[in-house]
């Protein structure tokens, strides 16, 4: 049987599409003389948005596909007309699906419930045209705007699967065989370690309000959390998990499985340690087992009840599942948000402060606006330079260039623009 492989981790580069350009022109009709700007707008590059989709279960696609790009936006036209937007790019992703900074960890986003979105990157603004700046001072101005370029960010897709039951044991204690018992699942059964290598999920019921899901977890050994063995790429699902089944195989010393088991989980994770969990004791159909389940029910004592199961031939499966059941409808349901709800993330940058750094013969100035500004302005334009200028002049950038030490015909870099800096203009 051919299976898809599982990814759950993967570095991607999303950029957000480019505004167009504002038009300078004039109108021109028979019997209108100066008739005036009529140059429009650019209109607004497309946005890069994630989407969840719960008919995905990896985040396979994105592996070989690590740069998304939106659409560009249409240049503005004369007769005031309006560049036509970008076309967004939407981007499905599996329900549970955590967007996070690579730079510090930080999560971005959250795409925990179906038909959720969130804009990972922004188009960039329409330039204005020059219908724009026209005004009594200025009657027939042949400025106009450079689109905005889009939003760049490097990004970390992390997936952690929802289920409402996560299966937690050793290798071969048995989950695999219990899943395709309860569910219509079909993972890989073999009596050797790691037969599961990627986490399986599974349908209990029919569908109704009684039904929920189980997640088969690559099996764990000593010293996942530091990263030996499978478990260990796979313990972040856990997390998401409402209830906990501990699968203990009764043949293997059940005692030392289970504090191994509650030990990991607590390295890994203090907050795994308090989930509500069960526990049962598998392969209660071969000799010897029932000892071995009273000496596990003596270790965790009269608060909790070991369910003897076989996951072989089915016995004790349907008590153990009506228990699941019904702790599940006690238990909390989460926060649900609103589907189809459009975030963004925040800002790269939401310090408007400006920033003069460098030295003689190179300055950089970093700055929110001041980098708009200049990506928007068309330099080759001499009313939109002698703007620029005015703006540079008036915020006082060019007194902090000169107390800096800058000499006549040092660059200054703002963004990606690079200007040669005279004293007289």
């Amino acid at each position: 049987m051919i299976r898809a492989m599982f990814v759950d981790y993967v570095e991607i580069k999303v950029y957000g599409g480019d505004g167009g350009n504002g038009a300078s022109t004039f109108r021109r009709e028979k019997y209108i003389s100066k008739g005036g700007p009529d140059g429009g707008d650019g209109g607004r590059g497309g946005n890069v948005i994630l989407q969840a989709d719960p008919g995905l279960h990896t985040l396979l696609d994105l592996r070989f596909r690590r740069h998304l790009k939106a659409g560009h936006a249409g240049n503005g036209a004369r007769n005031r007309r309006r560049g036509a937007n970008g076309k967004d790019f939407v981007v499905r992703v599996p329900v549970g699906t955590i967007v996070k900074s690579p730079v510090d960890d930080r999560v971005l986003a959250d795409l925990s419930r179906p038909g959720r979105q969130v804009i990972v990157a922004r188009g960039g603004r329409g330039g204005r045209g020059n219908a724009r700046f026209a005004g009594p001072k200025r009657q027939a101005p042949r400025l106009a705007e450079k689109g905005e370029p889009g939003e760049v960010r490097e990004l970390v897709l992390e997936l952690k699967l929802i289920a409402d039951v996560g299966l937690v044991g050793l290798p071969n204690a048995g989950k695999s065989t219990f899943l395709s018992q309860v569910t219509a699942a079909k993972p890989k059964i073999a009596n050797y370690p790691f037969t599961t290598l990627v986490p399986d999920l599974g349908v209990v019921g029919t569908g109704g309000e009684d039904s929920f899901v189980i997640a088969d977890l690559p099996g764990l050994i000593s010293g996942a959390h530091k990263g030996v063995g499978l478990g260990h790429r796979f313990l972040r699902h856990i997390e998401r998990t409402r209830l906990l089944l501990f699968i203990i195989d009764l043949l293997a010393d059940p005692v030392s499985a289970l504090k191994q088991l509650e030990e990991e989980l607590s390295l890994y994770s203090p907050a795994l340690s308090e989930k509500p969990r069960v526990i049962a004791g598998n392969k209660i159909d071969l000799t010897d087992s029932w000892k071995a389940l009273e000496g596990l029910q003596e270790y965790v004592g009269d608060k909790e009840q070991v369910f003897p199961i076989s996951a072989v031939t089915g016995e004790g499966i349907e008590e153990l599942i009506l228990t699941l059941r019904q702790i599940l409808r006690e238990l909390p349901q989460p926060e649900p948000l609103e589907e189809e709800e459009v975030d963004a993330l925040p800002e790269d940058s939401e310090d408007k402060q400006v920033v003069v750094e460098g030295s003689s013969p190179l300055f950089v100035i970093k700055g929110k606006d001041i980098e708009r500004l200049a990506a928007m302005t068309d330099f080759e334009n001499p009313e939109a330079l002698r703007r620029f200028q005015q703006i540079f002049r008036n915020s006082g950038l060019e007194k902090k260039l000169q107390e800096k030490g800058i000499k006549e015909g040092d660059t200054v870099r703002i963004g990606r623009e690079e200007l040669i800096y005279y004293e007289d203009y």
